[in-house]
């Protein structure tokens, strides 16, 4: 029997993602949340949001702080209390986290739960130093290993130990950008074959450019409401069925085998146990692809396949459209971007559309059932959701 949900999602909205020249990050927020307002059916909704939650990662990219009360400002609040989430690549998800507990403690009704970055100001050698920032500094930002570092190191053990190959990893970039060729927010939409990305300009090996994920600027937003008067603002609610958080150590170095992530599966089985299901009851799915070894590795936490398999999966097309565990229809982060405050955010808005029936080429059939997988950092943050379509 399923359990009551744990708030509802009752409108959602987000940017175009790309390299947004001429705006600032509140100016995203702002496109992301008139979205929203327009897919309610109460025109005053607005006014019954009661508190403002926001992902954002960095006040380098724009030299600014103190953005919580800044973007309500923008949004049209001038008396909304407003607060910043900082998880890395997963602030997004912190904030809906803390927007679940918000109407889960009974002080609120209505909360407004947002993610946004603006990355592109910055060179790419800033964006990566600003990024490792969120790194250990006395072990992996010390020796001077990047993100992309830390992943190579993760692809080169797993290739070793499964077989996982080269290939293997272009595939996963090829069906993330053949998705994103469907979606009009994405930021790159672009069909690529298995050749281009093997021909791709090396980074790290063996990850090379179209195996790393975009520097993008976005936002993207939710409109929680306690599940019981949800209906007073949309006649299609999504509910939050499960949520699940979890920590890993600060670096790899302390992990045991860095072909795991072990952070995911902790974080999804809570989320599962709460939503009373199991993996294969999913539908469809939105996975934490920064670089293209991250979403193999996600496809053996999450038990989708046994372990070293994850190449294997790829290769049988079962995480396409039409496979068994459809994965970033969106595009991912590998192609329709990656604006890390915004990210976990975007993960749901594309879930909203999907189990709404609304992600156009990209739809997967059928789907009522979606689970979103964000983390920060090199795994140390992990963020697991469960949505349902409510019948």
């Amino acid at each position: 029997m399923m359990n009551k949900p744990l708030a509802t999602i009752v409108s959602a909205g987000c940017s175009k993602f790309g390299k947004r020249k001429g705006v600032m990050a509140r100016e995203l927020l702002v496109e992301a949340f008139e979205e929203a307002l327009s897919r309610s059916k109460d025109p005053d909704i607005r006014g019954k949001i009661k508190i403002g939650i926001f992902g954002n990662f960095s006040e380098y990219f724009e030299h600014q702080a103190h953005v919580a009360p800044i973007f309500s400002d923008w949004l049209g609040f001038h008396n909304l209390p407003s607060v910043r989430v900082e998880d890395a690549c997963a602030s997004g998800s912190a904030a809906l986290r803390m927007g679940i507990l918000a109407i889960n403690s009974g002080l609120y009704d209505v909360a407004l739960v947002a993610g946004v970055e603006k990355m592109n100001n910055r060179t790419t050698t800033e964006v990566t130093d600003a990024l490792m920032s969120a790194s250990d500094i006395a072990v992996e930002q010390w020796s001077g290993l990047t993100f992309v570092g830390v992943f190579a190191l993760m692809a080169t053990a797993h290739m070793h130990k499964y077989g996982t190959t080269e290939e293997d990893l272009a595939l996963v970039a090829v069906k993330n950008h053949r998705n994103a060729y469907y979606n009009p927010k994405a930021h790159m939409q672009k069909i690529i074959t298995v050749e281009d990305a093997l021909k791709s300009r090396v980074i790290a090996w063996p990850l090379k450019l179209y195996d790393c994920s975009l520097v993008t600027d976005g936002a993207a937003c939710l409109i929680l409401a306690k599940p019981e008067i949800a209906r007073k603002f949309t006649d299609m609610p999504i509910n939050i069925i499960g949520s699940g958080h979890a920590n890993d150590h600060s670096a790899i170095t302390e992990r045991e085998d860095i072909t795991s992530i072990p952070g995911i599966k902790i974080a999804a089985r809570e989320a599962l146990e709460q939503a009373n299901i199991k993996i294969d009851d999913v539908d469809v799915f939105e996975l934490h692809d920064c670089f293209t070894i991250a979403e193999i590795i996600a496809y053996e936490e999450l038990g989708f396949t046994e372990k070293g398999k994850g190449g294997k999966l790829i290769e049988q097309g079962e995480t396409d459209l039409n496979g068994s565990f459809p994965s970033n229809p969106s595009g991912g982060l590998k192609a329709k971007g990656h604006p890390v405050g915004a990210t976990g955010i975007a993960q749901i808005y594309e879930l909203y559309l999907q189990l709404r029936g609304e992600a156009g080429q990209r739809q997967v059939k059928g789907a009522k059932k979606g689970l979103a997988q964000n983390m920060g950092g090199s795994g140390l943050t992990h963020f697991v959701t469960v949505l349902e379509a409510e019948k």
